[in-house]
């Protein structure tokens, strides 16, 4: 693999209110070798001068839907799994060329697509995932409507169908055993009622306490954690004491428990950019209009939740959460979280926290030696203008993922 050398690269990293000073940054075999300011360089490397623009981390992406091709999840569940495959491959191609080096899904990838995106002829982000989103019957997964008595498939599972439907302990724990051993880096749960699905207002509490035990008991086991759907105060409180880590969405916290989560060492996952985009477009592109109706349950609490879980020092990851043709709109969560925080906590919070939140510190989310080469060039400083990072990477003229340059200058 090429050797490349990045010169007088001022580093934005979300560790710093301002950009670093400037360093060089060696990468060779997929890895970043060296950061410093006398690296030795090897006499054919390739040398991409950064001066004048800014270096940071391959973006981060914590909660995406990447076989969501389609948002009426309905639909979605009755294509064919081909079909889901090469969709999917082409919307993470479009993740990667945004700047998203990383992506996390949370739910409908399994180890299937993991495998199948090892042959794909176009590059695409690393992948993290939890198998099948697990969710009761009449949950945020069960797309059959309130007069739809048709049996729930137990065995294979459609690809696009985004989770699975199970009841009762034991087969809470058969579903987090089945989806580990199918590849699954944690699991994920339905624990709220939610916008995408007919049956499940958001005031629902999806499992019993009994049942949500039995999920971190069984991804605890496997050395990993629970992530939970989740909107209700009432809710995160109570998945938050069942020991639940990763909270997804929370547009309806409030401080206290933002702070005993806090306590507890959980992370958030807010994902405003898709309420904003449902509310707009969610019908044109095809969501039922039960779901249109109970977006701005949650969307309108969306910014003020932003300032409760700052100001309670709970870590929140950055999240897009999109269906459909609207994942084209994946980097307006900066637009949305700078209306309201500081940009260097917006930057952290697709870097260093989402790099926790995926167990994968000093790997992703920094630069730094040891860590893999995925990097990315910016026109001017983010800090000082979250909108550079925007739109479908305008602005971002060079991409490496693994060493290897994606966009931009090629050797």
């Amino acid at each position: 693999m090429t050797v490349t050398l990045f010169k007088n690269a001022a580093i934005v990293d979300g560790t710093a209110d301002r950009p670093l000073d400037p360093v060089d940054v060696l990468v060779a075999d997929g890895l970043i070798q060296s950061v410093g300011t006398n690296v030795k360089t090897p006499s054919d490397a390739r040398v991409i001068e950064v001066s004048g623009k800014t270096l940071m981390p391959g973006l981060i992406d914590a909660h995406v839907h990447v076989v969501a091709v389609e948002a009426d999840l309905k639909l979605n569940a009755r294509l064919p799994d081909a079909v889901v495959i090469v969709r999917s491959i082409n919307l993470m191609n479009e993740m990667l060329l945004r700047g998203f080096t990383t992506v996390r899904d949370l739910g409908g990838a399994t180890g299937v697509v993991r495998e199948a995106v090892r042959y794909s002829p176009i590059p695409v982000p690393r992948l993290n995932l939890p198998g099948n989103a697990i969710s009761q019957s009449g949950g945020h997964t069960d797309q059959r409507g309130p007069f739809d008595v048709t049996p729930m498939p137990s065995t294979y599972i459609p690809l696009g169908s985004l989770g699975r439907v199970v009841d009762g302990v034991a087969d809470v724990r058969r579903a987090c055993r089945e989806e580990i051993k199918g590849g699954a880096d944690f699991i994920k749960i339905m624990a709220n009622g939610g916008v995408s699905s007919p049956t499940d207002p958001i005031h629902f509490l999806g499992f019993a306490r009994e049942e949500i035990l039995a999920a971190v008991e069984e991804a605890d086991n496997a050395g990993t954690y629970v992530a939970a759907h989740l909107y209700t105060d009432k809710g995160i409180r109570r998945a938050v004491e069942l020991g639940v880590h990763s909270l997804e969405h929370c547009n309806l916290i409030e401080a206290e428990t933002a702070r005993f989560a806090a306590e507890r060492g959980c992370i958030a996952v807010p994902t405003l950019i898709t309420y904003d985009k449902l509310s707009s477009e969610g019908a044109s592109v095809g969501l039922p209009p039960a779901s249109v109706a109970k977006v701005d349950d949650v969307r309108l609490k969306g910014l003020e939740s932003l300032r409760i879980m700052y100001e309670a020092g709970l870590p929140m990851a950055y999240g897009s959460d999109l269906l459909g043709a609207m994942h084209r709109h994946q980097s307006g969560e900066f637009a949305l979280r700078g209306s309201v925080l500081p940009a260097q906590a917006v930057i952290d919070s697709t870097t260093r926290i989402a790099a926790r939140l995926l167990r994968m510190e000093g790997k992703i989310g920094c630069v730094q030696p040891g860590a893999f080469g995925d990097l990315i060039v910016v026109h001017g400083n983010p800090l000082a203008d979250l909108s550079l990072l925007a739109g479908q990477g305008e602005h971002i003229p060079i991409i490496m993922k693994g060493g290897a340059v994606i966009k931009g200058q090629r050797a």
